[in-house]
């Protein structure tokens, strides 16, 4: 009986140093990690590759104004910062679509390129469904450049509601260009 007892102890802690060195780790290896340089490059050392096609409609977006800072080329779509809406509503037109995939497309190419879409009203209304609106607004729009694969970390959206109106509008013309989502690019 004692015998009996001794070996099944004894194949107990034999199987038990098998579990252990089979759950034994390997040691990791310090490597360095990989890092991507994503500092600007001037064209006198690097010139820009062309980038992958997307299949986004870029084509307001033109070659020539690469060469200097598209978003501020008064000749490139990526200067044209604002979205109108019509009245009371928060749907994105059709006619914003090139705008709107070519600040995707460039978001896309810098992903560390951030914006900040404000949402506004026209001062009709109460001063909270304004709020309201402008943030559904740029909510919207945010939407939109999602679907083109712009990361969330990029944008943040907010409403001015009716705080950035131009007062007294006394015709639909002005109370027209209240009603917009303006992009403004981080460090602008």
């Amino acid at each position: 009986m004692n015998k009996n007892i001794l070996n099944k102890k004894l194949l107990g802690s034999v199987l038990l140093a098998m579990a252990l060195s089979a759950c034994k780790s390997t040691p990791m290896v310090d490597k360095p990690a990989a890092v991507e340089d994503k500092s600007p490059k001037t064209e006198a050392t690097a010139p820009a590759a062309p980038a992958a096609d997307t299949g986004a409609d870029t084509s307001g977006v033109n070659d020539a104004s690469l060469s200097g800072n598209p978003l501020t080329d008064p000749n490139n779509i990526l200067s044209k910062r604002s979205i109108y809406f019509d009245f009371d509503k928060d749907t994105v037109r059709e006619e914003f679509r090139p705008l709107i995939e070519a600040h995707a497309k460039y978001l896309s190419q810098h992903s560390n390129a951030k914006i900040n879409l404000q949402g506004n009203a026209d001062e009709r209304g109460t001063r909270e469904y304004n709020l309201s609106l402008g943030q559904r607004r740029s909510v919207a729009v945010k939407k939109s450049l999602n679907l083109l694969s712009v990361q969330d970390k990029q944008i943040e959206a907010v409403s001015y509601g009716e705080e950035k109106a131009t007062p007294n509008c006394k015709d639909e013309a002005c109370h027209q260009l209240n009603r917009r989502v303006d992009i403004v690019y981080e460090g602008e």
